[in-house]
């Protein structure tokens, strides 16, 4: 089957399931940002996505989004950090990026004010939560996230948008509701203390997006549910 006709299905079945789960908890699926996760997926991929409708992407590492974002330079595509950001790497995200989702410690706060500072910038960002407390994950510790976030709201170049988490891998997507669940009573606790453009919870990946939309999302992180396997 030819690539776009493909990727297309796929989007069409996203978008069905996004409408189911949106229609159950009495949201509009508008509300939703449907963020194409294109770690190690092509320009090419990323051009019929985009021509489908989605307008916000996600990489992992700052080289291999580099060599892609230079490629699509004339998209008006809206480009996310997911994956765990160096300190040594902040200078050129910020160069790359219009949000950083990953922020999970001090160092790396202080490395993006410094480098904001330099250029002049206000740097959105999402606190990454490690809501699973998983040792071989990034992510501040759930009961650790209040103390962090007063820390982090003393750097002025750095605007704290909402909260992230990727949860523990299960093969039933109802396994993994628990810990949305608990990132939306999270999200809920924290907001009357922040200011008003304190708004995005991302979480869900292809395997359970539908489930993290019931739960609270309101940017679901999909990649092989919608480019098909990575190259």
């Amino acid at each position: 089957m030819e690539l776009k006709t493909k990727i297309k299905e796929n989007y069409s079945k996203i978008l069905e399931n996004i409408q189911k789960a949106c229609e159950k908890v009495g949201k509009k699926p508008e509300e939703i940002k449907i963020l194409g996760a294109s770690k190690k997926q092509s320009p090419k991929k990323i051009r019929i996505a985009f021509d489908l409708g989605i307008k916000v992407f996600g990489e992992n590492y700052v080289q291999e989004a580099e060599k892609k974002i230079s490629e699509l330079k004339e998209l008006p595509i809206e480009w996310h950090f997911i994956g765990r950001l160096q300190t040594n790497k902040v200078k050129k995200a910020l160069e790359l990026f219009f949000l950083i989702q990953t922020l999970d410690r001090i160092k790396l706060a202080k490395e993006i004010q410094k480098q904001a500072e330099k250029k002049n910038l206000i740097v959105p960002v999402l606190i990454e939560v490690n809501i699973g407390k998983e040792l071989t994950k990034g992510g501040i510790d759930p009961d650790k996230i209040e103390e962090f976030m007063e820390e982090v709201k003393k750097f002025d170049r750095i605007k704290i948008t909402g909260l992230m988490c990727l949860p523990p891998y299960e093969e039933d997507p109802e396994k993994v509701r628990p810990y949305f669940a608990k990132m939306r009573s999270l999200f809920e606790k924290l907001k009357p203390y922040m200011n008003s453009e304190f708004e995005e919870l991302s979480m869900g990946t292809s395997n359970d997006y539908h489930i993290a939309i019931e739960e609270g999302a309101t940017i679901v992180r999909i990649g092989e549910a919608l480019f098909g396997k990575r190259n």
